[in-house]
């Protein structure tokens, strides 16, 4: 009922009349932020490869025997993939933490052996049986030793003496036993998880040794002119010095500072940004997508998300066989499993299923989702998704049964390279698998470009 009162738009609170957001200065800040980060790693790339430490063309002792070549070095590096590389121990940090630090355990074991060396021949008992005074004065020798610099550029010849070449075939000899079957390594061999006779050739044993040889060197000699070593001082072994240095502790901190800097930002601007929006769209009464019917392509994808669903059973498998090594090395509740499935290829499985299964399910969502947005079926394009999934699934199969055959040392240097373990942690499958994949990516772009 009407009182007589006369209301006016002034009585009503008003309402705000945001403008849309400007998304220019977004843009602008996106490729901002992406060319300054591309620049970083850029520079940073070049510099790692500038610096790294130089692998010589021939280890020779002073008075001019050949240890080895550096080829020998980089066939090592390949036998070291090839029997799971990062899935079995690291080096120089990077890898899986049930094996130890093959660069800083070889480093501590020549070390080792050269001051019980010393100890022994002139004080007639081991080295940590000496006082604090006689061992302090064998220390400064170890680091005159190991820590000078010896490689010539010109020559491209690294110089060790006549005692540390004794010293490097002593520790030769430490993983010739561990990585063959030796019965006074079973308990090291259990406690890493490698199987026994995980390297069977004898000379794929010594050029393993001499890959590991060069990554301890890496890690024991300073830079030319410098006081750190060419990994900066890393590992941390007190025997000769190896401490971080100034500025790792300073650019460690300053990097975490710029982190939680970066978060801070994104969370203010946020903050602020809070509230505002486009302006608001008028929305059906019933979502579209529940009104269409599926497309011949879009049914095809079915196959997708089973595989996807298979992938992550058998992950959480591999899971649960790859922490269980962690305990028992050899086996599994008895079953002597590691002689079949050792823990460098369950764990390389492992991760590498997470991988598949999450390309797989962003693939198949992809290509169930264009036609349903775009209301368009391309011919042919239901042969294109069935096609994709034969290669996925010839990726998935080859790949693992290339780690397995690696692992196994059944693949020569060349064929593991393109078909078998490349032994980097996540990226652990063979070249040419690698390159598949990328195809079938491209692959899948274009069935995604045809159907919008």
């Amino acid at each position: 009922m009407n009182d007589g009162l006369r209301t006016t738009a002034d009585e009503f609170p008003s309402r705000e009349v945001r403008s849309p957001i400007r998304y220019t200065r977004l843009w602008v800040g996106l490729v901002a932020v992406i060319a300054a980060s591309f620049a970083v790693l850029g520079y940073f790339g070049g510099e790692v490869y500038r610096e790294a430490p130089p692998v010589p063309e021939r280890v020779v002792t002073s008075d001019g025997s050949v240890l080895f070549t550096g080829q020998d070095i980089k066939d090592g590096q390949n036998v070291w993939q090839s029997m799971g590389g990062q899935e079995v121990g690291t080096v120089w940090g990077h890898g899986a933490y049930v094996a130890p630090d093959w660069s800083a355990d070889w480093l501590h074991r020549e070390a080792s052996w050269l001051l019980d060396h010393w100890a022994q021949a002139e004080h007639g008992k081991p080295f940590g049986s000496l006082t604090d005074e006689d061992q302090g004065a064998l220390k400064a020798r170890l680091r005159g030793e190991i820590r000078h610099n010896t490689y010539d550029p010109r020559t491209g010849d690294l110089v060790v003496s006549p005692l540390r070449a004794q010293a490097i075939q002593s520790v030769g000899k430490h993983y010739a036993a561990l990585f063959g079957d030796d019965p006074e390594t079973d308990k090291l061999r259990d406690a890493y998880a490698i199987p026994a006779n995980a390297i069977r050739d004898p000379q794929r044993m010594r050029q393993l040794n001499d890959f590991f040889f060069w990554t301890s060197w890496a890690c024991a000699t300073d830079r030319p002119g410098g006081e750190i070593t060419y990994t900066n001082n890393w590992p941390s072994e007190a025997l000769i010095d190896n401490r971080p240095s100034g500025s790792i502790v300073v650019w460690s901190l300053i990097s975490f500072v710029v982190l939680l800097a970066g978060i801070g930002a994104l969370a203010w601007y946020f903050a602020i940004q809070r509230g505002q929006r486009d302006e608001s769209h008028e929305l059906p009464e019933e979502d579209p997508l529940l009104a269409f019917r599926p497309t011949p392509s879009m049914q095809a994808t079915l196959k997708y998300f089973w595989v996807v669903t298979a992938l992550i059973l058998v992950q959480i498998g591999f899971g649960v066989l790859t922490a269980h090594y962690g305990v028992e090395g050899s086996g599994f509740y008895g079953i002597p499993l590691a002689r079949w499935l050792p823990y460098s290829v369950t764990r390389t499985w492992h991760t590498q299923l997470a991988i598949f299964w999450i390309a797989t399910a962003w693939l198949a969502t992809g290509l169930f989702m264009a036609p349903a947005v775009s209301g368009h079926e391309p011919k042919f394009q239901r042969l294109g998704v069935n096609f994709l999934f034969v290669c996925l699934l010839a990726i998935v199969i080859g790949s693992m049964a290339g780690q397995w055959f690696a692992v196994q040392q059944r693949l020569g240097n060349v064929i593991n390279f393109w078909f078998g373990h490349q032994g980097y942690e996540y990226v652990d499958l063979g070249r040419f698998w690698q390159l598949f994949l990328f195809v079938g990516l491209i692959l899948w772009l274009v069935l995604m470009a045809r159907a919008m």
